[in-house]
């Protein structure tokens, strides 16, 4: 009976230990997404519904009632290593996805999280994903194409209307986005919930240099705000940890 008693705990041992992800197996580090600055939404007109946001310059009004966009290779670095894409056999950062994902942007001025990992005991200092184009024909890509048709040849695609006329605003971004995050993430085995907040700033994508709101399908394949839109929307994000997923840098 002793025997017998000695060799089910030990049993019980081994399943314990091969069940949990190593040190910090209690820890966890989330990714969230929110569309408004906290401080800048009432000086720029910004109001927002359950269904929309709204944007005014005193002249125009501007409604986006819908807005998705597609990222890949999500990954917190660790603080040792420089870059998360010179090397991935090195164990130099912690993937929270590798594959593309719509996210859903939140139009109401919530944070929604999307994602939640638990990372190993380490510092993580920068998180690094790819604003991504989906390719028609990429094999890597195929399962994404097959679930959201809509989006091929894409990464962003919003709705909603500009001064009372619907439009549909769509790019094919494809760009790499990496933010430090100050001061550093430590995930231990005490450290319990952990979130970053990616803040894509709705507000600042269809402006024009004077912060006059334009049509957004101006910005569309060939329109002449083409350029000017994809790059406020690559100077719109940034990074932060937000452990009260409150849309503010806790620094």
């Amino acid at each position: 009976m002793k025997r017998m008693l000695i060799a089910i705990l030990l049993a019980v041992g081994v399943a314990a230990c091969g069940d949990g992800l190593g040190p910090g197996d209690d820890s966890t580090v989330s990714l969230s997404f929110t569309t408004r600055a906290p401080n800048a939404a009432a000086a720029a007109g910004f109001s927002a519904s359950v269904m929309a946001d709204t944007l005014v310059d005193g002249t125009n009004t501007l409604v986006i009632t819908k807005g998705e966009i597609v990222l890949r290779e999500i990954e917190l670095k660790k603080q040792q290593y420089d870059d998360c894409n010179e090397s991935m056999s090195d164990d130099d950062c912690e993937e929270f996805e590798t594959g593309p994902i719509l996210v859903d942007l939140p139009l109401d001025g919530s944070v929604e999280t999307e994602i939640t990992i638990a990372p190993p005991a380490d510092t993580y200092d920068e998180l690094e994903f790819e604003i991504h184009k989906v390719s028609n024909d990429d094999p890597e890509d195929a399962q994404f194409r097959a679930d959201y048709p809509h989006m091929v040849d894409k990464s962003i695609r919003i709705e909603g209307s500009f001064n009372g006329a619907a439009f549909v605003y769509e790019t094919d971004l494809d760009v790499e986005q990496e933010f430090d995050l100050v001061p550093p993430i430590t995930v231990t085995e005490t450290t319990g919930a952990a979130n970053v907040t990616v803040l894509l700033d709705l507000n600042q994508w269809f402006r024009d240099g004077s912060g006059n709101l334009v049509d957004p399908e101006t910005g569309n394949k060939g329109g002449v705000n083409e350029s000017l839109i994809k790059e406020n929307i690559k100077q719109s994000v940034e990074a932060f940890e937000d452990d009260d997923h409150d849309g503010h840098d806790d620094d």
